[in-house]
């Protein structure tokens, strides 16, 4: 069991043995299958590499950034949630995500829903997240995991299929899907783009930048002038002491300008990363998808459409990050009982992605709307559930994407009319 649970929790494994059973499926040669395998795991790892390094930069920045301005509430983090969770839920939970990933591949065999969901972090947030609910309206822990595992195979399945338009539009196929439980509002943000569609020719990788601001043309360059200025700008505002306390040995003035760099360069190596396990596992899906479910297709990571439409990335990212802090004064005015604090690495990976898609339908313009609309439903969405986490011990952090929680709201309404 703890090989398995280990194994499941590993995507870079995963998706190296679907690598191999497809390259073995298509009779490909011994150093063929060998090649493409580790291509798959090492492209997958460096991918996720620097996603860690981006985040953790970003974890930094909240820091400074609460700390500087003052503000006191929730950090919206999964992984922080999770982590609370698994003191007293971890057998329902790790049991939850194993069998919803059977139940994905069933539900994709025997249903129009062709998409496999490989992003077995998410998977772990939502198996969490399905398992507290369940269990706080007095199910068994065999009871939980039957319902939960049933519901994540499902979701896991079918959501992806919300996407799939925009993705076409985006990425010209239909070979992959998005894997990242916040779909709902990718989708939503394509269709907000699409009340911009006049303009959708208007995208953010056309802005006509004044000369001296002709660099943002160089992705990696908006990016560090991005993240340099809302450095230094939480930097300042939380002083010296504070600063220095996070920079250990290096200068307080010196620690923004070396963070926000190497946030760049983990986005650096989160593209190198993309662009080299992508082509690898998409072939081999072909394979399988036509000898055992047919016409399936990968659901992955948001980072895999970042190539197509850089730009929107950070539109989407500032415009989500402007929404959560709009968000985080409504609540501090009308005297919410919790104000959730955006996570700037959630802002990012999610608000840039809704980026993406409001691009795709609206230029610019829907790429702005969009991920606003985004980033005010990853602000406002979590106070509706924060009670029922709390009430299983749950409290400090939550669980920011807005598919758990739009999931997880209707889960508690309808589960809240039986008695166990």
């Amino acid at each position: 069991m703890e090989f398995i649970i280990s194994f499941l929790s590993t995507p870079a494994v995963l998706l190296g043995v679907v690598a191999f059973i497809g390259l073995l499926a298509q009779k490909k040669t011994g150093t063929e299958i060998l090649t493409g395998t580790f291509k798959t795991i090492i492209g997958f790892l460096v991918f996720s590499a620097g996603g860690t390094i981006m985040t953790g930069a970003l974890q930094n920045f909240n820091k400074l950034f609460q700390t500087g301005f003052h503000i006191v509430g929730v950090v919206a983090s999964p992984e922080a949630a999770t982590a609370l969770a698994q003191t007293q839920y971890a057998l329902v939970t790790s049991s939850t995500l194993i069998l919803g990933f059977i139940m994905n591949l069933v539900i994709a065999r025997i249903t129009p829903f062709k998409n496999i969901f490989f992003t077995t972090g998410h998977s772990l947030f939502f198996a969490c997240v399905l398992s507290l609910i369940i269990k706080s309206q007095g199910f068994s822990d065999i009871g939980a995991i039957l319902l939960g595992g049933t519901l994540l195979g499902f979701f896991s399945a079918a959501l992806p299929q919300l996407c799939q338009p925009f993705m076409r539009k985006i990425t010209g196929s239909d070979s992959t899907a998005i894997g990242h439980f916040n779909m709902i509002g990718y989708a939503l943000s394509g269709y907000i783009g699409k009340l911009f569609s006049k303009h959708k020719e208007k995208t953010t990788e056309h802005i006509n930048f004044p000369k001296w601001l002709s660099f943002f043309r160089d992705f990696l360059m908006g990016v560090a002038v991005v993240m340099l200025a809302l450095f230094y700008i939480s930097a300042i505002k939380a002083g010296p002491e504070v600063t220095q306390e996070l920079a250990g040995t290096q200068h307080w003035l010196v620690f923004p300008f070396v963070q926000a760099f190497t946030f760049t360069a983990g986005m650096s190596i989160l593209m190198t990363g993309v662009r080299m396990f992508l082509s690898e596992i998409t072939a081999a899906f072909v394979s399988i998808s036509e000898k055992f479910i047919p016409n399936s297709r990968p659901a992955l990571d948001v980072p895999t459409v970042f190539p197509y439409a850089p730009t929107a990335v950070i539109v989407g990212f500032i415009s989500a990050y402007a929404a959560g802090l709009l968000g985080v004064g409504v609540m501090v005015f009308f005297k919410f009982p919790v104000v959730i604090i955006p996570a700037a690495h959630i802002c990012f990976f999610s608000g840039g992605t809704a980026g993406v898609f409001g691009n795709s339908t609206g230029g610019w313009r829907g790429a702005v709307a969009g991920s606003f609309v985004v980033g005010l439903l990853l602000a406002f969405l979590p106070i509706i559930l924060y009670p029922v986490y709390g009430s299983m011990g749950i409290e400090g952090s939550t669980f920011p994407n807005i598919d758990y929680n739009v999931v997880g709201i209707l889960l508690n309404k309808l589960l809240g009319f039986f008695q166990f």
